[in-house]
């Protein structure tokens, strides 16, 4: 290991003694895109547990960065609305964390050629910012990074691993690989922790359903609560791995304070592949409208197909001792109570 023990017991906390109840209480945390989806989630986890929780969002409309997320803790948190790569913004609150979960992103692999600048600048450049502040000012936070399976392109042997050969079929995905160079980079060169968070298919509370672009899941319960055809591409036959945002942020919370993950690569997923069709069939049966159709795979989806994508999840677990617990029906059925209440503020 190239950083010193004596440093990593100053920057994380004590990971061997059991007895410490709370391994994030009074941490300095900034999470970069803290009003979206998994930052938001994870920032209401981090406050119950006593961290100082530092949130930056640009509140830009199209990543589901939203104030609601938020209403919870919102007089615990500390909140600045800015860009992850406007360094006057990003280089204070470098400064003062301990830990810093990268969150900020463009989120949308299919819109990522539409706008490759933009990509560039949200699912790259600002890393590469943030890795510059902390070698130029000398200071090493742990950077926990969320990556996506979609760095891999597609997936030959249906569950993959954290060292699957990286092959992305889109610019998304060779950005956020771009990222995750960086760091191993910045890690090997100037002691910079990290670790980065290779995710799957989420889902859950407190993500934008404006559009498909976020999460299908949340999408389609809309779509089903609306009464409408859900469309299928092909038989749907294809196998994703779909994980709930509960387990999502245990994977998070558990993954921030394992001192063996440093400068790995981790997947968080649920271990499970389930068909697309019976993703939709969930949803369906959930909430109890809405209907199902197949039709013929238009060529701009076609070329991005992943193939089937289980995520291995035996390092996780054997680091942490993660479990996902909610299954995709529990998970949707949360989804769609939360929904039901909400919906207004997520439209």
């Amino acid at each position: 290991m190239l950083i010193k023990k004596h440093y990593l017991r100053k920057t994380l906390l004590n990971f061997q003694d059991k007895s410490c109840m709370n391994e994030y209480k009074l941490k300095k945390i900034l999470i970069t895109g803290g009003l979206g989806f998994l930052g938001s989630n994870l920032a209401v986890r981090l406050v119950e547990e006593g961290a100082a929780v530092t949130i930056l969002d640009s509140l830009d409309d199209r990543y589901g960065g939203n104030t609601v997320n938020i209403d919870r803790i919102k007089n615990q948190v500390r909140l600045i609305i800015g860009d992850v790569c406007n360094k006057s913004i990003l280089q204070p609150l470098v400064a003062d964390a301990d830990i810093i979960f990268h969150f900020a992103a463009q989120v949308s692999y299919i819109d990522s050629l539409k706008i490759p600048l933009e990509d560039l600048d949200k699912n790259a450049l600002s890393t590469l910012l943030m890795l510059e502040i902390c070698r130029a000012l000398n200071h090493r936070p742990l950077i926990l990074f969320a990556s996506s399976r979609m760095v891999l392109g597609y997936v030959s042997n249906k569950m993959f691993s954290e060292n699957d050969y990286p092959k992305p079929l889109s610019l998304y995905g060779v950005h956020k690989l771009l990222s995750e160079n960086y760091l191993h980079l910045y890690y090997r060169e100037f002691k910079i922790p990290f670790i980065v968070m290779r995710l799957t298919n989420p889902y859950g509370p407190r993500q934008q359903i404006k559009h498909s672009k976020y999460s299908l899941v949340g999408w389609f319960i809309r779509m089903a609560m609306n009464q409408e055809t859900i469309r299928i591409f092909g038989e749907g036959t294809q196998l994703r791995d779909y994980i709930y945002s509960e387990d999502i942020v245990e994977g998070f919370f558990r993954i921030g304070k394992c001192e063996k993950a440093i400068g790995k690569i981790v997947n968080i997923g649920s271990g499970k592949g389930t068909a697309f069709r019976d993703m939709v069939s969930t949803v369906l049966e959930v909430v109890g409208n809405g209907q199902m159709e197949f039709v013929p795979w238009p060529n701009n989806y076609e070329n991005l197909e992943t193939g089937d994508a289980i995520a291995d999840i035996s390092l996780i677990r054997d680091l942490t001792g993660f479990s996902p617990r909610f299954s995709l029906h529990e998970g949707t059925a949360r989804t769609y109570e939360y929904y039901k209440k909400h919906l207004s503020d997520y439209i």
